[in-house]
């Protein structure tokens, strides 16, 4: 079949936006490794009056459609704070993007495709990255390397065809995210535990947990820190107060204090590092469906994740220590803590530490330094698609 027996709708309304999550899933069990993500959770995301993203976003979601039967979907839209940032960060003036990409065959892949090329140039766009879904905080990138394994909390999972069906769209690769995989039952090198040691005898550091009852005001400190730290990296957008105070509801169940620390220079919180239970794997036993019983499950899970996977989403030191010795021996210092937090409380054996920036040399040799290895490889592309 051509292009021609393809017809691409623009999504409306509730009904529009749960036939558009539906066909998503749809998509996803086709994959062996794939993980069953929370149908609600899935909604919300593409709803505007639920989150904040669409605060400072216009997004337009589209479903292909052949002989009335839906074959792909796509979401165009442009971040309003991504085009008030530098070019060379990666976003900037006058870039679009697109999201939330599935496709039957190349042809609905090309139509799809070119419907948000077209909505992107229509709005005065003349650059399109992507695949980003639709936040850069939320699943960035296109999985190309590590479809032979289960994806961890908040990370996508796609088919392998996909990079070469949006390459063949003349879109090359601006960016490159990894994910690292590591074994927490080992002791770190010599050299690790020797950086670790000197810290801990330092008086002007400490290293402590998140405090639960200061929730609110720790989750400020947190991404006070991580707005700081990462405004210099390729593809940063900054919290808004709303998505703080969404982001702080969000994650408060999952977040495991003896798991995330923030690190204190006389002080001073200067440096934190989050790790999150894979809820992932507890997804997979209920299919991702919270009724009948699934919420039963997912409730104990929670209580004490014994034996889970773990996922190390974000990190980050104030920019006025990166660089320095400081930074890498706080860095150390949170990992160590938790690593040994890990394996007393949950008996957890793995952790994944990303995605890290293809170019964050300094992150890449932390990385480098504890013995883990890349798992994952995801992809983002651009295109130059001029004006209309």
């Amino acid at each position: 079949m051509s292009d021609a027996d393809i017809v691409i709708e623009p999504v409306e309304g509730k009904q529009g936006r749960a036939t558009f999550v539906d066909l998503g899933r749809e998509f996803a069990a086709r994959e062996a490794h794939s993980i069953p993500q929370l149908r609600s959770e899935q909604l919300e995301l593409i709803d505007p009056e639920k989150n904040p993203f669409f605060g400072h976003a216009t997004v337009q979601l589209f479903i292909a459609c052949r002989e009335g039967k839906p074959v792909g979907r796509i979401a165009a839209h442009i971040d309003h704070l991504a085009l008030e940032l530098p070019a060379e960060q990666g976003m900037g003036p006058s870039t679009g993007m697109f999201g939330y990409f599935d496709a039957e065959d190349e042809n609905v892949s090309r139509a799809l495709l070119s419907r948000a090329e077209e909505w992107l140039r229509e709005k005065g766009m003349t650059r399109m990255i992507g695949p980003l879904s639709l936040s850069i905080w939320e699943e960035p990138g296109l999985l190309v390397k590590g479809q032979d394994h289960p994806p961890m909390i908040m990370m996508g999972h796609h088919p392998a065809h996909y990079a070469d069906w949006i390459e063949s769209g003349d879109f090359t690769v601006t960016k490159r995210l990894f994910t690292y995989d590591l074994d927490i039952t080992s002791d770190f090198p010599k050299i690790v535990q020797r950086i670790v040691a000197s810290g801990e005898r330092n008086e002007r550091i400490r290293i402590r947990p998140i405090e639960m009852k200061r929730w609110e005001e720790e989750i400020r400190v947190v991404l006070h820190i991580l707005n700081d730290a990462w405004s210099d990296n390729w593809g940063f957008v900054p919290f808004t107060e709303a998505e703080i105070d969404h982001a702080a509801k969000k994650m408060k169940p999952i977040i495991k204090p003896r798991l995330n620390m923030i690190a204190e220079l006389d002080g001073r919180p200067v440096a934190f590092m989050m790790v999150l239970p894979d809820i992932n794997e507890v997804l997979k036993k209920v299919d991702g469906r919270l009724f009948p019983f699934g919420w039963f499950h997912l409730l104990r899970w929670l209580r004490k994740p014994m034996g889970a996977g773990l996922r190390v989403p974000l990190m980050g030191v104030l920019k006025e220590f990166q660089n320095s010795r400081i930074a890498s021996q706080l860095a150390f210092m949170m990992i160590e803590h938790i690593r040994r937090n890990a394996l007393s409380d949950y008996g957890s054996r793995r952790s994944e530490i990303g995605w890290i920036l293809d170019d964050n040399k300094g992150m890449i040799a932390i990385a480098d330094t504890i013995g883990s290895s890349v798992n994952r490889e995801y992809v983002i592309y651009e295109k130059a698609i001029g004006v209309s």
